[in-house]
């Protein structure tokens, strides 16, 4: 019986004290901290993310949240970058430039040496249904030279891109080739390779793809002589070219490494069901060690907020208003490089996802969107995700809004076929793959500031900002003291190009 009185006040208890505790100061201090210069942008993986991530646990810490991953509030994953070390082309013993005569990828391309005393040459190097550029060749342990992609402009050589050829690189590997030369344009380049590959997640990879280089006509020329006229109008067949060529690349890898930070909030009656409130911290870094992409909506808005929701949780559970459901707050890095954060977590969940009940997520609540031209521009939130795997979430997140908020809830962005894409751009999304209903929270903000140095603290309507975390708030209040898990009846409708 006295259980049962418990439940009954708790249900009773009136969230709007706490709500009020989320405040345009308090989000200003904090904001200006995780977007300030210190921070460095907090790209994924750097230093600046790590003083992000140790922010946040102590404001977790301070909170007296429990640490979310097994005794420690972060949650850590391997991340890789490649760094080159040396790269060159020789043909017959005439050294050519990086940059000036060649690029390779550093990502895509292993550490290796070869010397090859035969190139041969096949043409745009296609197969598929029509043709086969290999009928005949024999390129076992070869060197491979191939013409353009077809369509490549001037421009685009100029931007060092490979172009989409990796069908022609596993049509040269399926063959037998052991290196590819791909005649470009837009040599010398004027936009130097980047000494650092991307980030990547994985240093085991399902497929091990050539070395493949990138070479001007002076490299051609130096192989084909003057049958690079031949070439190049489409009037020469395949052949084999005797020359001496080395191809040299050679790069190390190193062990980022980055984390989610989870802090915890433990239920009452119903503490092994989960309510969770996430933002992603990361963001851009900074450009040429100057160049500070502050992110400060993107998604410092939302990281912040996150923190302000769990003091004012702790705050009502003090006052003997704590929540039936545990609530984890998380923020995890990696988004900006592909919701990687999340991914590592729902692949690896700490809480099983059968018993989360919901994400809420916010990816930018702190500006407004200058396209909007409905309604009222200072009294809205965009609302992505609640109709998409439960029919209990819509109708609960409209109702406390009218209740409490009554901001105007902006369906713009919902529909999966959105050409924006944004139901799949941000870390609701892989809750949501999994089967749990998620919320996603978003201002639109995609003009002249987004993924600019420009996003910045001072652009912020800190007081639009209070509103929509205080939404959130009333709804994760409702989602841990509900006496039902949310059910789960809806097909998630996955478009044939998802994220």
């Amino acid at each position: 019986m006295l259980s049962t009185l418990f439940v009954a006040a708790q249900k009773k208890s009136d969230p709007t004290p706490f709500a009020k505790t989320i405040s345009a100061d308090d989000l200003k201090k904090h904001l200006y901290i995780v977007a300030g210069k210190e921070m460095e942008g907090r790209e994924t993986a750097t230093p600046g993310q790590k003083k992000a991530a140790a922010y946040i646990e102590s404001q977790f810490q301070s909170l007296g949240l429990i640490p979310g991953n097994n005794g420690n509030y972060q949650m850590k994953y391997p991340v890789y970058q490649d760094s080159l070390i040396g790269t060159s082309v020789q043909v017959n013993e005439k050294t050519f430039e990086l940059d000036k005569d060649f690029t390779v990828s550093v990502a895509q391309s292993s550490s290796s040496t070869f010397r090859f005393s035969e190139i041969v040459f096949v043409g745009a190097g296609t197969v598929d249904s029509t043709r086969d550029d290999y009928k005949g060749l024999d390129v076992r342990g070869k060197v491979v030279l191939l013409l353009p992609p077809q369509g490549q402009t001037q421009q685009q050589g100029q931007r060092g891109g490979f172009g989409n050829q990796f069908a022609r690189i596993d049509a040269a590997q399926k063959n037998g080739a052991v290196a590819v030369l791909v005649i470009g344009s837009g040599f010398p380049r004027q936009q130097k390779t980047n000494p650092k590959g991307n980030m990547y997640l994985s240093s085991f990879q399902k497929i091990v793809r050539l070395n493949q280089f990138q070479v001007s006509e002076n490299i051609a020329r130096a192989i084909m002589g003057d049958d690079y006229d031949k070439a190049k109008a489409g009037t020469l067949p395949p052949k084999t070219y005797t020359a001496n060529v080395m191809l040299s690349f050679n790069k190390t890898t190193t062990d980022l490494q980055s984390s989610d930070v989870l802090g915890v909030l433990e239920g009452t009656d119903l503490k092994d069901e989960y309510v969770f409130i996430t933002a992603h911290y990361d963001h851009l870094g900074k450009r040429n060690d100057s160049v500070i992409y502050y992110g400060a909506d993107d998604d410092g808005s939302g990281t912040v907020s996150v923190l302000e929701m769990a003091e004012a949780f702790v705050k009502a559970k003090q006052a003997g208003n704590g929540p039936r459901r545990s609530i984890v707050f998380m923020t995890v890095s990696g988004e900006e490089k592909g919701l990687w954060g999340s991914q590592y977590y729902t692949n690896n969940p700490v809480f099983p996802l059968e018993k989360t009940t919901v994400d809420l997520n916010i990816d930018m609540i702190g500006r407004t969107d200058s396209s909007r031209h409905v309604g009222d521009s200072l009294n809205y939130v965009y609302v992505v995700g609640d109709d998409k795997i439960s029919s209990d979430l819509k109708p609960i997140s409209e109702s406390i809004n009218k209740k409490y908020t009554k901001l105007e809830l902006d369906y713009k962005f919902n529909d999966p076929n959105d050409r924006n894409r944004i139901y799949f751009r941000s870390d609701h999304y892989n809750f949501a793959s999994k089967g749990v209903p998620i919320i996603f929270y978003y201002d639109g903000m995609l003009g002249a500031d987004y993924h600019r140095p420009t996003d910045t603290p001072d652009k912020i309507n800190y007081t639009l900002m209070v509103k929509r975390a205080q939404l959130v708030f009333y709804t994760a209040w409702e989602m841990a003291n509900r006496d039902q898990m949310l059910k789960r009846d809806l097909k998630l409708e996955v478009p044939q190009r998802g994220f």
